[in-house]
This record gives structure tokens, sequence and C-alpha cells, in this order.
């Protein structure tokens, strides 16, 4: 059975997926500075000329590759709000996009990136600030809580920081759970 004929759009749809495909693993493994033009385009089985092409530059592939759309919590209360912060733990922890890792790689090495991560944390401290329990600091409340889930990927994906490399995301989430509850509610009078 032959395939059905693809038209020039999908076929470049296609190979301009397989290249961001390519360039956030290497992004992801290596970090923005040390991964070529070259080596993506040999990754992604095309010539470096068509990786410039299709992206312009090096910055602009690398902005593509890791574009992330963070949801926003859609909880209605504290324990609803931490129960969904808390299962975004097993995507942290195990299934993180190369996209994200690629970003926390380079963000303290590269201001361009570094800039693009405090966009990207501040929409989500943003949406978990508007999501939390009126009261006093929500947005000083939302950035801890985000911050936390961003420290303990960090420790967990990308240094292997023992104890907390080996340990299951259920369980970091267990013992988040107080932390998380009393940031999700307001301060007492």
């Amino acid at each position: 059975m032959s395939t059905p004929h693809q038209s020039r759009a999908e076929r470049r749809r296609a190979t301009e997926a397989r290249i961001l495909d390519r360039a956030r693993e290497l992004f992801a493994e290596r970090g923005f500075d040390r991964t070529t033009i070259r080596a993506v385009a040999t990754a992604a089985g095309v010539d470096p000329a068509l990786v410039m092409q299709y992206f312009g530059s090096k910055r602009e592939l690398f902005t593509r590759a890791v574009q992330m759309f963070p949801a926003a919590p859609a909880a209605a209360d504290a324990d609803a709000l931490v129960d969904q912060l808390l299962a975004t733990l097993d995507l942290k922890l195990g299934g993180l996009p190369e996209g994200a890792l690629a970003m926390m790689r380079s963000m303290l090495t590269d201001p361009a990136v570094a800039e693009h991560a405090r966009a990207v944390l501040g929409r989500q401290i943003d949406g978990i600030g508007t999501a939390l329990p009126a009261g006093e600091d929500a947005e000083l409340r939302a950035a801890l809580l985000v911050t936390t889930l961003l420290g303990v990927t960090i420790g967990h994906r990308l240094i292997s920081l023992e104890p907390l490399a080996g340990v299951p995301a259920e369980r970091i989430a267990a013992l988040l759970r107080p932390a998380f509850r009393t940031l999700a509610e307001p301060p007492a009078p």
C-alpha cells in the first residue's frame, strides 16, 4: 500500500518539526552554549543552511524549541490548588519536556535564556497568584510555590542531588504537601 502524497507545505512542516525535536534533545542535553546549528542539522538529517533558512539564528531556534505554554491553575480552593501543583511533580521529575530541560540547563549561563525563563516563570506565578485564596502576599506565596517546584526539579533532574535524586515524586509530594498547604492559605491576621 502506498502512502498518500504529501504536499510541499506538509513536508516543510514535518522537516521543521523534526529539526525542533532534535534541537530540543540537544539543547536539553548540552545547553545553549554547547549546541551548534551543525549538530542540530546532523541530528535532524538536514543541511545546516536549511536550519538557518527555517529559523534564522541559533537564538530563534532555541526560543522556538523551548516554548512552553503552562496551563493556568483551575483550582477552586487551596486544597485543590495544592493537589494540582503537586501533581505536576510526576511530570517535572519523570517526563519534563526537553524544551523545559534545555531552558533550565541554559538559564544560568545565557542572559537571553534567563530572561525567557523569567517570563515563563512570571506567567506561572501570576496564574497561581490569581488562583490562591485572597489574602496578603499572594504573589510572594505563588513565587515561593513555583520556585520550590523549580528547585526540586533542578535538584532531581539536572544535578541528581542526593538523596533527592532517588526519591519517587509521590514521596516528595507527601513531604511538600504541608508546606504548600501553608503557602496556599492566606496568612493568619
